[in-house]
């Protein structure tokens, strides 16, 4: 119970500042993760520890090669750790699902919505035929125009209510 209320309050002010500041603040996500730390150490002893360590590491590893190629902020990332701090692997691994799935839902209808989807999804079939020219024209988040990225944090919100929904 207390790591689902945990959840529920990080995810709700998360996605508060990312709306608002585009940002998800590490004034939030450390305690939150310690706090994490702190209560499975306690409850379940070393094996909780470690599971809430795995859950940790995995949400961080899921999300690291977009950080890095710049589609999402670090805070994206910080965030879905802290959510597998507290409910381990399992659970951050459909979370993980789940949000991609609302993530390109959301990218879909932006992109329908300025014109834009035909011409991506073109670019996207273009970059597997053998012999095409491979040019990178999707960016990052440093060089996207105003309206072309969101706040990941929705995504991130969506697919953990899903996650808890379905599971």
């Amino acid at each position: 119970m207390l790591p689902d209320m945990a959840i529920v309050v990080v995810i709700l002010i998360s996605v508060y500042t990312d709306l608002r500041y585009r940002k998800i603040y590490n004034a939030l996500l450390l305690p939150a993760f310690l706090l994490a730390l702190l209560y499975h150490g306690s409850s379940g002893g070393l094996s909780g520890l470690l599971t809430s360590l795995q859950g940790t590491l995995l949400g961080l590893v899921l999300l690291f090669i977009p950080f890095v190629l710049g589609g999402m902020g670090a805070g994206d990332v910080k965030l879905l750790a802290v959510i597998g701090a507290w409910q381990g692997p399992q659970f951050v691994w459909f979370c993980f699902l789940c949000t991609a799935l609302v993530g390109g839902l959301i990218a879909i209808v932006q992109l329908a919505k300025s014109g834009r989807l035909l011409t991506t999804f073109k670019m996207i079939i273009l970059t597997f035929i053998p012999g095409m020219p491979k040019v990178n024209t999707f960016g990052t988040l440093a060089t996207a125009k105003a309206g072309d990225a969101f706040p990941y944090g929705m995504a991130i919100a969506a697919g953990t209510l899903a996650t808890y929904i379905l599971r």
